[in-house]
């Protein structure tokens, strides 16, 4: 039976705002480590079928099942790393530095079960380098467990000696780290850029061995998955998403905040009961459900479950178009309606000016683009201009096509999701709101003119202003 708000069980923020939870001798009054006993008399892959059975989803964004992913390493694997993902950066994501901050020693309890159930000898935890706060409260906890012998010391097993070395590192704030493969490439030193795949990580990972690099909130979950059984977990939430969910509610609301919900809640009810409704009584235009990256919905699309799976497939959220009558094409023939993603909600009410919105989202993404695909290097550049001079009411005849057609020409043509996570959106908001851009076109000016790409400028004929960009 799934949870509801009056019976659901908080899981991984029950002690957010518990002062000194975040220190080891309070944590462990409250639980912390309490399963590591139970967990070691377990074989590995006992463990691993449990987290299969708990339906645990990834939540940092792609919503794949933990323990399916944790199934891919190699059977005859040497050397296997952990690494935890903790470079949160999603705009309107605010849940796992919650959980770094109150309760690290749940986490690194979470690292220790996942370590020992993958066989890995060596965990990271990858902070994003802006969470000073969270990364000090961070090394002091692991340097707790080390003291503690949790980490650091063999420890006897149903497998025999297990000893884990746990190492936190800070990352440099570039957004792309928030993807597993240009998070591998910064932890070994190098530029942030995605990894080409395959091979996938859990192959060929973290210093060419096989890695599984796991969510934060994910983690958090595997010692109550070990306390009470993957069989609960599962029956808390939907029949193929396990647990509770941690949403970011910000925006528009009489009581923004950050809250573990039971997975599957109608985003109506999350408004109106949990955040208390948008202040002054008003309406409810918008709201992006799971980060800046997917498509918003809109005011008739409320009653939607925050749950993975409805947000994709749920036949009430209008399909993204690419053109009016035209659906996005995510292959096969499934349409794209939009995403769970990192769970961070954004509600706008009925006077946000959803065009300037949108110009802010794609020059977020025009900034934080790695620059190594042409399309996205290059397109989140033109998304950025077009619709940031259309949201100044300075549109030219053609842009909305324009920034249609360069948004489906960035999705899917790029190594990682950025592209996506600008074309997306970019694609959403012209589709449930083409009219706002529509009205902002300005009569009697010139359509955009073709440009050559930057660098192929005739000999001698200079570059024009801005190097040639979009």
């Amino acid at each position: 039976m799934p949870s509801t708000l009056e019976n659901m069980p908080k899981i991984v923020l029950r002690n957010m705002g518990v002062d000194g939870a975040n220190k080891i001798d309070k944590a462990t009054e409250r639980g912390a480590y309490a399963q590591l006993k139970k967990a070691y008399a377990m074989q590995p892959p006992a463990i691993v079928d449990e987290v299969k059975k708990s339906n645990l989803r990834g939540r940092g964004g792609a919503g794949f099942p933990t323990g399916m992913k944790w199934t891919f390493i190699p059977k005859d694997s040497k050397t296997v790393y952990l690494v935890i993902n903790a470079d949160e950066s999603e705009p309107g994501t605010c849940k796992d530095r919650e959980i770094l901050f109150w309760d690290p020693h749940l986490l690194i309890e979470g690292v220790i079960i996942s370590a020992y159930a993958l066989g890995c000898t060596h965990a990271y935890i990858f902070i994003r380098g802006e969470m000073i706060r969270e990364a000090a409260v961070m090394k002091r906890a692991v340097e707790e467990a080390y003291a503690k012998g949790h980490i650091g010391r063999e420890v006897a097993t149903a497998k025999g000696a297990f000893k884990l070395d746990v190492t936190v590192h800070r990352g440099a704030g570039a957004y792309i780290c928030g993807e597993e493969t240009s998070l591998l490439n910064a932890l070994e030193g190098k530029r942030g850029w995605p990894r080409l795949k395959p091979p996938f990580p859990a192959v060929k990972g973290l210093f060419g061995m096989p890695t599984i690099v796991n969510n934060v909130e994910t983690i958090a979950n595997v010692p109550a998955i070990i306390d009470k059984g993957g069989q609960w977990f599962a029956e808390l939430g939907t029949a193929r998403s396990g647990g509770t969910r941690i949403l970011c509610m910000s925006g528009h609301l009489n009581k923004p905040g950050v809250y573990e919900l039971p997975m599957g809640i109608p985003l109506r009810q999350v408004i109106d009961e949990v955040c208390g409704g948008v202040p002054g009584g008003k309406k409810v235009k918008a709201v992006i459900p799971g980060g800046s990256s997917m498509p918003p919905l809109d005011a008739s699309e409320l009653d939607i479950p925050m749950e993975f799976d409805a947000l994709m497939t749920d036949e009430r959220i209008k399909p993204v178009q690419v053109r009016p009558g035209v659906n996005f094409d995510m292959g096969g023939g499934k349409p794209l309606r939009t995403m769970a993603g990192s769970g961070g909600v954004i509600v706008m009410d009925e006077d946000t000016d959803l065009v300037a919105v949108c110009a802010r989202i794609m020059r977020f993404y025009a900034n934080e683009s790695c620059g190594q695909c042409t399309p996205c290097r290059e397109g989140t550049g033109w998304l950025a201009r077009i619709c940031t001079r259309v949201a100044k009411h300075e549109g030219r005849p053609g842009d909305v096509e324009l920034m249609a057609s360069v948004a489906h020409g960035i999705a899917g043509n790029t190594i990682c999701p950025l592209g996506e996570a600008a074309a997306w959106p970019m694609l959403g908001f012209l589709t449930k709101f083409r009219g706002e851009f529509e009205a902002r076109i300005k009569p009697g000016l010139q359509p955009e003119p073709p440009r050559a790409p930057p660098g192929l400028h005739q000999i001698g004929q200079r570059p024009p202003a801005g190097g040639g960009h979009a």
